[in-house]
């Protein structure tokens, strides 16, 4: 038997049907060209009236047609007034030998009349002509009359031709209701795989698994297990839920369906619903095989919220039909669904029972391991210095996820080739990661020297503060140069990737956020809106110690976070008695916060000095710096950046080491995964 030919190979690889279009509208646009070129109104000389009389007297004038809709006047000559040579040698390039030959407008057709007769007047009887009159409508009149009509009916042909399905995706409107997927099988393989997903490791295992139970299922089947039915991948934007799935379509040796939650969403009622339904048809014919849907969220949200009551929600319908399709095929079918979304708390209950959603993988950032992977992965195709380090990099990322990281490596890439470098260095890698968080440098920001003044002991107030406080994360690269649309300075610091934070480590990150405004007040007496950054990180924790962590003795162990609560929810979970409380004992907590600060910059007032000194001077200091300038930490237990150094041993205690170890900025909040406080 000879091979069966693929018919979405032959498609793809096919030539473009739609080429024809380009070649149809070119010969239509010829033969506009062609007919308006021999037009016999197009064909001839014009001249004045005057001469006209000229030709008339001399009895040159064979012929005078008058056309009267275009108060145009055709005068075609004598075949021996051709050969006269005034006629002759202008006549030579004209296209039409029987005429006409010449042409003039008129201002009126019976001001003409009393012209022609007027010269006529002047001629004998038998050389005497009439003119014949009449009306024409050359090629141009027609595609001006007729043209908008000429359009419509090419248009409505286009669109028929579209309809039924040959126009190419997007106009098939009567196949408006089959699914959008896209078919990965053998013949149009993923090069993506798992090497691929760095990072991932928890995950991969898990997924590994599902491919594993689809290409040898009697490794499982023989214990007596069922093949799941879904898998949801959950986590926050940029972790790698879509690569991970592109992995599985290239690690996969069964068909994989891929489209998006958008995908099944139309303006035609019901369309969605009949998507789902054909895509399932399709993927029971190509069984064993493997459907994505990524953000599946925009059709999975829940039900009955936020409807008006009677109305008819298409969303619904198609999220009704999703539910009865997967819950409608046997466990030995093989199919299996794979869902992305950073969004789980707005799907549906029903969607996320199992039986459904057998699994639901948590993809959250990656740790300095995992970052290290991800780094090798993306600094493999660049052209590197020797001094590179992966787990250096990974070090100063906290909190980055893969897309992130993937954007630091090609910003660094990009910055060393607009110097012309032969290699990356490591110093392009710290301005992309500079880039990345605080936004482009503005060099040539004019900044008034009082401002940048007020900049300068504003940052050294964030520096000395977290130098000096135990459980703060110190500050190692501190910054007055602008960057950013607003920011005109900034203070890079190195948290510890921990999951729980006790009351004192909370109390001093608090200290160390306003410690720029202590020190404005300190030095000047007077306070700026440059901590506005600063005095909302410091409002949010405050109210998250009080009224979510239970960490307040007057609140007591009571949280008002309701963790399935909507977003559109105005309602409060505590009386207005409460409410006043908790705002009473936030605003005690950022004030006592602020006198521990302002006690603090003062005892450390000299080392304030010498820091804001040194900032205006060099504009930017690095932890080597502020140890040569106030002293090492009266802390023993080492930080984070130390520690990480002194295991790994690839980073000397100079200020050129630590210039290339420029740590990165990493909100507080991002820590503690904090939610937004309540409102009191």
């Amino acid at each position: 038997m000879g091979e069966i030919p693929n018919p979405r190979k032959n498609m793809l690889s096919g030539p473009n049907k739609g080429n024809y279009q380009i070649w149809v509208i070119s010969a239509l646009l010829v033969a506009i060209m062609g007919f308006t070129y021999f037009s016999k109104s197009n064909s001839a000389i014009t001249i004045s009236e005057k001469r006209f009389e000229e030709m008339m007297l001399s009895n040159d004038v064979a012929k005078v047609i008058l056309i009267k809709n275009k108060d145009l006047v055709e005068v075609t000559l004598q075949e021996e007034a051709l050969q006269n040579s005034k006629y002759k040698l202008e006549l030579e390039g004209n296209r039409l030998a029987n005429g006409p030959h010449y042409k003039f407008k008129i201002v009126d057709a019976k001001i003409f009349n009393d012209n022609f007769n007027r010269i006529q007047d002047k001629m004998s009887r038998e050389n005497q002509i009439n003119y014949v009159p009449e009306e024409r409508q050359d090629f141009d009149d027609i595609l001006i009359n007729y043209g908008f009509i000429f359009l419509l009916i090419f248009g409505f042909w286009f669109m028929m031709r579209r309809m039924s399905g040959g126009g190419g995706p997007g106009g098939q409107i009567f196949n408006i209701g089959k699914s959008k997927a896209a078919l990965f099988d053998a013949e149009n393989k993923v090069k993506i795989t798992f090497k691929d997903a760095a990072g991932l490791e928890e995950a991969k295992e898990e997924i590994k698994e599902i491919v594993d139970f689809l290409q040898h299922p009697e490794k499982f089947t023989r214990l007596g297990g069922k093949i799941p039915k879904g898998v949801l991948l959950v986590g926050p934007p940029g972790t790698g839920k879509t690569l991970l799935a592109k992995a599985v379509a290239g690690e996969a040796a069964v068909p994989f369906f891929t489209l998006s939650g958008s995908d099944f969403v139309e303006m035609f009622v019901g369309v969605g619903a009949a998507r789902v339904r054909d895509l399932f048809k399709q993927a029971k014919e190509k069984a064993p095989c493997i459907v994505f849907i990524d953000e599946i969220d925009a059709i999975g949200r829940s039900r009955g919220k936020g409807q008006m009551p009677g109305s008819n929600d298409e969303r619904e319908n198609t999220l009704n039909s999703l539910l009865v399709e997967m819950d409608g095929f046997a466990t030995d079918a093989g199919v299996i669904i794979m869902a992305a979304t950073n969004r789980p708390d707005v799907l549906d209950a029903a969607l996320l029972r199992p039986g459904r959603f057998d699994r639901q993988i948590s993809i959250d950032k990656p740790d300095i391991v995992g970052r290290d992977a991800i780094f090798k992965v993306h600094l493999k195709p660049l052209k590197l210095h020797a001094e590179i380090d992966s787990r250096k990099l990974a070090a100063q990322t906290p909190g980055f996820a893969g897309a992130e990281i993937a954007n630091v490596c090609n910003e660094a890439a990009l910055i060393a080739a607009r110097k012309d470098k032969e290699s990356i260095e490591m110093v392009d890698f710290q301005d992309a990661i500079d880039r990345v968080i605080g936004g482009l440098e503005k060099k040539n920001k004019i900044i008034s020297p009082e401002e940048k003044k007020i900049v300068a002991y504003h940052e050294a107030g964030h520096a000395i503060s977290g130098w000096f406080l135990e459980h703060a994360d110190p500050l190692v690269k501190v910054s007055i140069v602008p960057r950013g649309i607003a920011a005109l300075g900034y203070a890079q610091y190195l948290p510890k990737e921990q999951f729980l934070y006790q009351t004192e480590q909370l109390m001093d990150e608090m200290c160390m956020a306003l410690g720029g405004r202590a020190a404005e007040e300190l030095k000047f007496n007077k306070i700026s809106t440059g901590a506005l950054s600063d005095l909302e990180r410091i409002t949010k924790m405050a109210y998250s110690i009080v009224s979510i962590y239970g960490m307040n003795s007057k609140i007591g162990n009571v949280s008002f976070y309701d963790s399935k609560q909507s977003e559109y929810n105005f309602t409060k979970p505590y009386s207005e008695a409460t409410a006043e409380l908790i705002d009473q004992e936030v605003k005690n907590l950022i004030n006592e916060a602020y006198k521990r600060t302002l006690n603090l910059l003062k005892k450390h007032q000299a080392e304030l000095e010498i820091v804001a000194r040194e900032l205006l001077d060099k504009e930017i200091i690095f932890q080597a710096d502020l140890e040569r300038l106030i002293g090492k930490r009266p802390f023993e237990k080492p930080t984070t950046y130390q520690a990480f150094a002194d295991q790994n041993d690839v980073i000397d205690p100079t200020p050129s080491a630590v210039n290339d170890a420029n740590i990165v900025l990493q909100d507080l909040n991002e820590n503690i995964k904090s939610e937004n406080p309540l409102e009191g």
